[in-house]
C-alpha cells in the first residue's frame, strides 16, 4: 500500500471533515471504523474480503479520500470570500459588432435582461451560467469579484457558483417535496434538521395560490408550484451566490414577492423578462439587440411612478383571476382604487424611490 502523510490523521477527524467522506465509505460497505485509528493504519488493516466487496484496492480508496479532503478544504476556502460582484466583459453581437463597455452587477441588486425574442437573452444567461472566458460564441468573459473564476468554480459540481431557474421545470425523481429538499440540503452541507426544509416550503407556498404540503410528490407539482419551489430553494437553501431567472412572469406566481425573497439573501440576481413590471422593478436593465448588449439603463423616478400605475392594473387582473378560479362572478365594476390600496397593504418590502 502507498503511504502518504496526508492520511496520517485519525479517522474520526477525517469523517468529521466533510459529509461526503462517511457517505463514500458507507457506499463501499465500510461502516465499522475506529475513530482513533489513523487513516493509513485503518486502510492497512482492511481485509482482502472487505476490499473485494468494496470493489477498490487500498491505494484507490486512499486516492478518493485524499481528493475528498482537498475538495472539502477548497470549498471552505471558497466560501470564506463571499462573491460581491459579477462583471460581464463585453464580447460581440451576432454580426460580429463589438459590445461597448463592461457590465458590473452587485450582490443584492436585481439586473433585468430585456429584448425581443431572438435578441440573445438566453445566450447571455448561458454565458453567465458557464462563467464564460471567451470560449462561447459571444466571446464574453465573466469575472467574480473582479477576477477570472477558478477551474473548480467553472467545472466542479461542488463549486457551483450560478443557479438557474429556466422556463420549464420538470422533475424526474419520484420523491416527496420534503425528501427532495432534504437530499439537496445534505448535498449542500446544510443540516436538514435546522428547519430549512420547512422554510423553503413556506416560502414557496407564499408565492403561489396553489399551496402544497411536504408529502406531495415533486412530479405532481403544477408548473407554478414547481417554479415557486425552485425559487424558494434557490433563495433559502442554495449556496450559489448568483441566480439566473428566465421569464418568471410565466410561472403563475407572485412576482414581486419572488423578487423580495431572491434579494433577501444578498445574492446577485439577473432576470430575463418580457414583463414591463419586472423590467421596472429591477434596479437596472440590460437591453439586447441582435445579440449585443447595450449600455445598462438605470430605472428612473418617472419609471417608478409608472410602475405603480402598472401594478394597480396587475393587482386588479390577479384579483380577477383568483376570483374566477374560485368559481366567483365578476359582474361588478373593477375598482382600481381599492386594488391599489390592497396592493399597498400587502405589497413589496422592496422600497421604491
Amino acid at each position: 500500500m502507498r503511504q502518504t502523510a496526508s492520511l496520517a490523521i485519525p479517522m474520526g477527524s477525517l469523517l468529521a471533515a466533510d459529509r461526503r467522506i462517511p457517505a463514500f465509505l458507507e457506499g463501499l460497505g465500510l461502516t465499522e471504523i475506529p475513530p482513533d485509528c489513523t487513516a493509513d493504519a485503518w486502510l492497512g488493516g482492511l481485509s482482502d474480503t472487505a476490499l473485494e466487496e468494496a470493489g477498490l484496492d487500498r491505494s484507490q480508496i486512499a486516492d478518493h479520500l485524499l481528493l475528498l479532503m482537498q475538495l472539502g478544504g477548497a470549498v471552505s476556502a471558497l466560501r470564506r470570500e463571499p462573491i460581491q460582484t459579477l462583471t460581464i466583459l463585453g464580447g460581440q453581437g451576432k454580426t460580429g459588432v463589438a459590445e461597448e463597455g463592461d457590465v458590473l452587477v452587485r450582490a443584492g441588486e436585481i439586473m433585468c435582461v430585456v429584448g425581443p425574442t431572438g435578441s440573445g437573452k438566453s445566450r447571455l444567461l448561458a454565458d453567465i451560467e458557464c462563467l464564460a472566458q471567451g470560449d462561447t460564441p459571444s466571446g464574453r468573459r465573466i469575472l467574480l469579484n473582479g477576477e477570472p473564476p477558478s477551474t473548480e468554480e467553472r467545472f466542479a459540481p461542488d463549486f457551483k457558483v450560478v443557479a438557474q431557474i429556466s422556463q420549464n421545470m420538470n422533475f424526474v425523481v419520484d420523491l416527496s417535496v420534503a425528501e427532495f429538499l432534504t437530499m439537496h440540503a445534505v448535498c449542500r452541507h446544510v443540516d436538514p434538521e435546522s428547519g430549512v426544509v420547512e422554510r423553503v416550503i413556506a416560502g414557496a407556498n407564499a408565492l403561489t395560490g396553489e399551496t402544497f404540503g411536504d408529502d406531495v410528490s415533486v412530479t405532481q407539482l403544477s408548473g407554478g408550484q414547481a417554479r415557486a419551489l425552485m425559487i424558494a430553494d434557490a433563495a433559502l437553501l442554495s449556496a450559489s451566490p448568483v441566480l439566473l431567472i428566465d421569464e418568471i412572469e410565466n410561472a403563475g406566481i407572485n412576482r414581486r414577492q419572488a423578487l423580495d425573497l431572491l434579494v433577501s439573501g444578498d445574492k446577485i440576481v439577473l432576470i430575463a423578462t418580457h414583463d414591463p413590471l419586472l423590467a421596472l422593478v429591477g434596479d437596472r436593465r440590460i437591453a439586447l439587440h441582435n445579440g449585443r448588449i447595450a449600455a445598462p439603463i438605470v430605472t428612473s423616478a418617472a419609471e417608478r411612478r409608472n410602475l405603480r400605475e402598472l401594478e394597480r392594473l396587475d393587482h386588479a387582473l390577479l384579483t380577477a383571476r383568483e376570483r374566477l378560479r374560485r368559481g366567483a362572478r365578476l359582474d361588478e365594476p373593477i375598482d382600481f382604487v381599492s386594488s391599489a390600496a390592497a396592493m399597498s397593504d400587502h405589497g413589496s418590502t422592496r422600497s421604491l424611490p
